[in-house]
C-alpha cells in the first residue's frame, strides 16, 4: 500500500482564526468594522481560502457576522443584549467560583493570589487596559479551577461575547476602585475556602459590572457621545 501523502499545514485556518479572534478581543478590529480580507491576506502572506475558512469559524462563534456578497463584519453587542448577557454570566461565574473553591489546592490559591497582586498593581496605577487583561486572566483561572467541562463550555462560550465589551464599564468613574475592592472580598472568600460566599461575591461582582456599564451608557447618552455595546 502506498504511503499516504501528508497534508500541508492542515491547521492554517485555525491559526488564522486564533489571530483574528485576538484582534477582535484586543480591539484591533472594532465592533461593526468590516474585515478587510484582501489586506489581511496580503499582510499575512496567505491566500484568502484559509482566511475565509477562519471567518466561518468565527461566524459560528458569533464573533463576526457574514453579509452576503459583501464580506464579514465584527459582531456588536446591542445594549439590551448586554443587559441580558451579564446576569447569565453572573450565574455561571458564581458557580465557577463555588466549584473552584471546593477543588482548589493550596498551590492553586497561591496562583490566584499572585494574579490578584497584578490586579492591585494595575488598579493603583489606574491602568485600565492592563487591569482589564489581568482581570480576564483571573476570571479565566477561576473558571479553569472549577474543573467542570459543562460549566467550562457554557462559561467559555459566553465569555467571548463579554470580551466584545472590552471592560467598558471600567471607564466609569470609581469603577476600577470598586472592582478591586470586590476582588479583595472574593479572594478572601477563596482563601478562607468559603465556597458559598465566593459564589455570592462573584455573582454580585458581575452585576456590579453591569450597573457600571449602564451608568456609563446613560452618561454618554446625556453627553451625546457615541458608544459601542
Amino acid at each position: 500500500m502506498a504511503e499516504p501523502i501528508p497534508l500541508r499545514r492542515p491547521s492554517l485556518h485555525e491559526e488564522v482564526a486564533t489571530r483574528l479572534r485576538n484582534m477582535i478581543f484586543e480591539r484591533q478590529l472594532l465592533p461593526g468594522q468590516w474585515v478587510d480580507e484582501l489586506a489581511l491576506a496580503r499582510d499575512w502572506q496567505i491566500s484568502r481560502t484559509p482566511l475565509r475558512e477562519a471567518l466561518k469559524v468565527l461566524a459560528a462563534e458569533g464573533l463576526v457576522v457574514p453579509v452576503p456578497r459583501q464580506g464579514s463584519k465584527v459582531a456588536e453587542i446591542p445594549e439590551d443584549e448586554a443587559d441580558e448577557l451579564l446576569p447569565v454570566m453572573a450565574l455561571l461565574e458564581g458557580r465557577c467560583a463555588f466549584e473552584a473553591v471546593r477543588k482548589a489546592r493550596d498551590a492553586d490559591i497561591r496562583r490566584l493570589q499572585r494574579l490578584h497582586e497584578q490586579l492591585e498593581k494595575h488598579a493603583a496605577a489606574h491602568d485600565i487596559e492592563a487591569y482589564y487583561r489581568a482581570n480576564h486572566e483571573f476570571h479565566s483561572a477561576v473558571q479553569a479551577l472549577a474543573g467542570n467541562r459543562w460549566l467550562d463550555r457554557a462559561t467559555g462560550d459566553l465569555r467571548r461575547f463579554v470580551r466584545l465589551l472590552r471592560g467598558r464599564q471600567l471607564h466609569w468613574p470609581g469603577r476600577i476602585e470598586a472592582s478591586i475592592n470586590e476582588h479583595r472580598v472574593l479572594l478572601d472568600a477563596i482563601v478562607q475556602r468559603d465556597a458559598a460566599r465566593a459564589e455570592r461575591v462573584m455573582h454580585d461582582h458581575l452585576l456590579a459590572q453591569l450597573a457600571a456599564l449602564k451608568a456609563l451608557r446613560q452618561h454618554e447618552r446625556a453627553q451625546g457621545a457615541p458608544h459601542a455595546g
